[in-house]
């Protein structure tokens, strides 16, 4: 993937928003300043959303109502959770009425459940499947039950593999971090359902009967990784997790076509980048990279800089993203 531009908002580009929650609309309890009004303005341009997470803790109905509490209209078909998706693994591979035994929270059990599935929290010899999603009161006895069942051979099915989440706090861990115990202690690794694997996106454009979805998230390794195995485009925030140096050393299949500063870069158009020999000029910016070594000149907004910076790092091999002129560079812009 690469930057592309956009002469027109995204939101009258694209048919649907498939809008990652955590870090992108919501932060702990408190909204993105700038959600509620950028998924009601891209509605009445015409786009239709859909709210995509990895957190598997909540239901879609729960969701639904803290959205609506934070001002951003949502109805519980809106949302798509990798509990759902979870739950669907299991019940393609056994019949209704099996137990599977839940590491995690209410939203993950009642997914469970909806699939005919019998939730369960002891590790019994009938348990045919352990699926672990993220739960804020996870509980040593939980992930020990889970444990003992995936080493007795029960299929393991994680919901994401998320290492970190954004709080109000700071960056805490996250569903991943608590599935590397169990991975840890039986040597299996599990199936994972969430992002960027392709089942919750793909829920979230039958949903929507998108044709050009937008997926827009906070993270590379999910929400734009997810995108790529899509064929669909994918707008970075910096609104989370992502830092502008972890979009300058972005891998090949984790590269956004677009970059925001949060979710409202949705309803804006988004300038070109023009690369010419070793050169990258965005707006009123031109990053260079020689021998490896990155430059920077110019100014105007901030993100324009980056943009220029990410095509300079993207089109050089040689580039060291990480070294110190790609700091100066990015200490330059105030990061």
């Amino acid at each position: 993937m690469s930057l592309l531009a956009a002469d027109r908002p995204l939101s009258e580009l694209h048919d649907a928003m498939l809008l990652d929650l955590d870090g992108v609309v919501y932060i702990g309890p408190r909204a993105v300043p700038s959600a509620a009004e950028a998924v009601g303005k891209a509605r009445a341009a015409g786009a239709r959303v859909a709210f995509v997470t990895n957190n598997a803790g909540r239901t879609p109905a729960r969701i639904a109502e803290h959205l609506a509490e934070l001002g951003v209209a949502a109805a519980p078909e809106d949302v798509v959770t990798s509990a759902e998706a979870a739950a669907r693994v299991v019940c393609d591979r056994f019949p209704a009425g099996s137990d599977v035994l839940v590491v995690g929270d209410t939203g993950l059990r009642q997914a469970v459940r909806r699939m005919g599935l019998r939730p369960v929290t002891v590790a019994t010899e009938s348990v045919v499947a352990v699926v672990q999603g993220y739960s804020r009161t996870m509980s040593r006895d939980l992930i020990e039950q889970g444990a003992l069942a995936v080493a007795r051979g029960a299929l393991y099915v994680a919901s994401n593999a998320d290492a970190t989440a954004p709080n109000e706090w700071g960056i805490t861990p996250a569903n991943g971090a608590f599935v590397r115990v169990i991975v840890h202690a039986t040597g299996v690794e599990p199936i994972v359902a969430g992002k960027p694997m392709r089942p919750l996106h793909e829920e979230g454009i039958l949903r929507t009967g998108a044709e050009r979805p937008l997926i827009v998230g906070d993270r590379l390794d999910t929400d734009i990784e997810g995108a790529s195995a899509h064929g669909a485009a994918g707008m970075l925030v910096l609104s989370g997790v992502a830092t502008p140096l972890d979009a300058l050393c972005a891998p090949a299949h984790q590269r956004p076509n677009y970059l925001a500063w949060d979710v409202s870069g949705i309803n804006t158009a988004h300038p070109a980048v023009l690369r010419q020999g070793t050169r990258s000029r965005c707006e009123g910016w031109t990053a260079t990279t020689e021998d490896g070594v990155f430059g920077l000149d110019g100014d105007g907004d901030r993100l324009d800089g980056l943009r220029a910076l990410c095509a300079a790092a993207w089109s050089d091999p040689t580039a060291d993203p990480t070294g110190p002129s790609a700091r100066r560079a990015l200490a330059r812009l105030g990061w």
